[in-house]
């Protein structure tokens, strides 16, 4: 891909933000972050794929990542934006609103490839959502982020992450106050994984069904490297949050596949299957 003349730097402020992310991790859980992303790679354009399970998923996640020197730009909500004193801070931070079932979705798509234009580690959820798999799998994701990978040929570094579940509830700012006592006292592991670049070789932007290929490819090494993290609960994870509604998304025909951007493709929607461990394996 072609880099902008102007290179995007971190600001100072969202560096800082990540060393607070630290403490607060450290103040209601144990992070454990293993393997890494590559020093060629560390500086952009990167496209980091993270499973999504909880609302504490980005101050871990922030957290993480420096630990490994990287300062990303977060795909997020748009409501985020909207809020009077954060969507200031999080635009002046560089990160990137997905104003989701609204016609300004489309919009997120082009301002993330001008993001890796210009240098940028970008982080994507590409299930859109928070997972509402009963078992906590990665959800068969939407093709966003394959698109966006296609587009720009930024490399994918998939992003496990296990354990974030049990520090916040689902509901959460609901019920935090009530669980948030029991949290410090416990500290849960909280586990992150960079694993290796997710090869996406024979496919390209603008070929009908390549997207949800890719797309399917980026979603089963996120799920082959989350199996190694919970290798103790393959199932039914140990801690059962009430509050978290299971409804996952219905499967597909099994020959759709008409590599079309959605309008809201990176964004939570309905009609993609789940895939499970033992589909990664064969992804």
């Amino acid at each position: 891909m072609t880099r902008s003349d102007r290179r995007w730097r971190p600001p100072l402020a969202w560096r800082a933000a990540q060393v607070a992310a630290r403490v607060v991790v450290a103040a209601v859980a144990r992070l454990r972050v293993t393997g890494d992303v590559p020093d060629a790679l560390r500086g952009g354009p990167l496209i980091l794929a993270a499973n999504h399970l909880s609302p504490f998923d980005p101050i871990a996640l922030a957290a993480a990542c420096r630990t490994r020197r990287i300062a990303p730009r977060f795909l997020a909500t748009g409501g985020l934006f909207r809020a009077r004193l954060l969507g200031p801070v999080m635009r002046h931070w560089g990160h990137i609103a997905v104003h989701r079932g609204t016609a300004e979705v489309v919009r997120a798509l082009p301002e993330a490839v001008r993001a890796l234009a210009a240098g940028s580690v970008v982080l994507v959820y590409p299930e859109g959502r928070i997972g509402l798999d009963p078992h906590l799998w990665p959800e068969r994701g939407r093709t966003g982020v394959a698109h966006l990978a296609l587009t720009t040929n930024a490399t994918v570094v998939p992003v496990a992450q296990w354990g974030s579940h049990e520090v916040v509830p689902y509901s959460a700012p609901r019920g935090l106050l009530r669980t948030l006592p029991r949290t410090i006292r416990r500290r849960p592991v909280v586990r992150v994984h960079f694993g290796a670049p997710v090869s996406l070789d024979g496919l390209r932007a603008g070929v009908p069904g390549h997207p949800r290929r890719a797309t399917d490819r980026i979603v089963a090494a996120i799920t082959r490297e989350l199996a190694r993290l919970r290798v103790d609960e393959p199932g039914r994870p140990h801690h059962v949050d009430p509050t978290r509604p299971a409804r996952p998304r219905p499967r597909p025909h099994k020959h759709r596949s008409t590599g079309s951007v959605e309008g809201d493709a990176l964004a939570p929607g309905s009609g993609d299957a789940q895939i499970r461990p033992t589909d990664a394996a064969t992804g």
